[in-house]
């Protein structure tokens, strides 16, 4: 076993989490994973409150072990859900955007262990004067929504710029990963590509099969307006090249059927849209295309249609070959780490030795 701040924070065997993918990371992730001892994180962006209170009450059912919800910070009803997993006495909420001061208070004075993610030195150290207790900080080679600036260069940055547990994320696969990421001073991994690849994801299996032919991804503006990080399809080489009017009559489908399935309000989806728009600088039109994101997602994850949908990756997708079970792969990655750490004392004793 391998323990960090991480683990004592959370309460979780091994430094690795699951991150909070819309349409993946549901119970039966979430679940194989905290079984496994690492944390898993319920993906809730796409859920309904129902249906998370759903969620998490299966994942509950299942395992006893630790697990995190990841929310929306500027969702409309941010606030409901943040009661509801108070409630639920859930352990540990994390957050895709910066959460306010508010949320953080609210949270930290019910015990849940509040863990933001960031893609800037400067994101984290707002975060943690805001009492923060850890971030997750995801460098451009993660899947989904990323930043420009690769792990390696940004995880030291953020390590010495905040005094609380900083989870890397952005690149990560095996345990060599986990032990260079403890040397640069982080508390643990965070994965996502590596996760939807096992055997107790939810994602088609057809759709694992893509990502396992698949080498090459691409950052795209295209999907929703902010840079993606997605596999090369077919979809998104015609989203690239397709011209404004077609991009903007396909995302106002996509606003109805994500309105339809999801139960908002125009009025909800309005808000949501305005609070994505604060502080960006995308336009009115790049807003409504933020709908895209939603069904787009689920053609693949969920309808199993990698033809009609986008599928968020990591540059790891590359690497991956196969897909082991939660519990193989947590233990395959703790039993390098440990192996990788071992042979590097081996290495420093013998330079002492020779320099003697």
């Amino acid at each position: 076993m391998i323990r960090t701040a991480l683990t004592e924070l959370t309460g979780v065997r091994h430094p690795v989490v699951q991150t909070g993918m819309g349409w993946v990371a549901g119970p039966r992730l979430v679940s194989a994973v905290a079984e496994a001892g690492g944390l898993g994180v319920l993906g809730s962006a796409t859920m309904t409150t129902g249906e998370l209170a759903s969620a998490i009450g299966e994942v509950k059912d299942r395992t006893g072990a630790p697990f995190g919800v990841n929310l929306r910070a500027d969702a409309g009803d941010a606030a409901e859900r943040v009661d509801l997993l108070i409630r639920e006495g859930v352990k540990v909420a994390s957050f895709a955007l910066a959460p306010s001061r508010d949320l953080i208070g609210r949270l930290k004075d019910a015990g849940v262990v509040v863990i933001p993610s960031v893609g800037a030195r400067r994101h984290a150290e707002k975060v943690a004067g805001w009492g923060a207790d850890a971030v997750l900080v995801q460098g451009g080679e993660g899947g989904g929504h990323t930043g420009p600036v690769a792990t390696t260069l940004l995880l030291p940055q953020v390590v010495d710029a905040v005094d609380i547990p900083v989870i890397a994320a952005g690149g990560f696969f095996d345990g060599r990963g986990l032990a260079a990421a403890l040397a640069y001073g982080a508390a643990g991994v965070g994965m996502g590509t590596r996760f939807l690849l096992t055997s107790d994801s939810s994602v088609p299996d057809a759709v694992k099969q893509v990502y396992l032919s698949m080498a090459e991804t691409v950052v795209t503006r295209q999907v929703d307006g902010l840079p993606h990080r997605v596999l090369r399809t077919g979809l998104i080489e015609a989203l690239e090249t397709r011209g404004r009017v077609r991009r903007l009559s396909g995302a106002m489908r996509n606003a109805a059927r994500f309105r339809r399935l999801s139960g908002m309000s125009v009025r909800a989806m309005l808000r949501d849209g305005m609070a994505m728009r604060h502080g960006k600088d995308l336009s009115w039109s790049q807003v409504l295309m933020a709908a895209n994101t939603p069904m787009l997602l689920k053609a693949a994850m969920v309808d199993g249609r990698p033809d009609l949908g986008v599928m968020a990756s990591g540059q790891v997708v590359g690497v991956i070959e196969d897909l082991p079970s939660c519990a193989e792969l947590i233990g395959r990655i703790v039993r390098q780490a440990a192996e990788a750490i071992e042979a590097s004392h081996g290495l420093l004793r013998q330079d002492v030795t020779g320099a003697r």
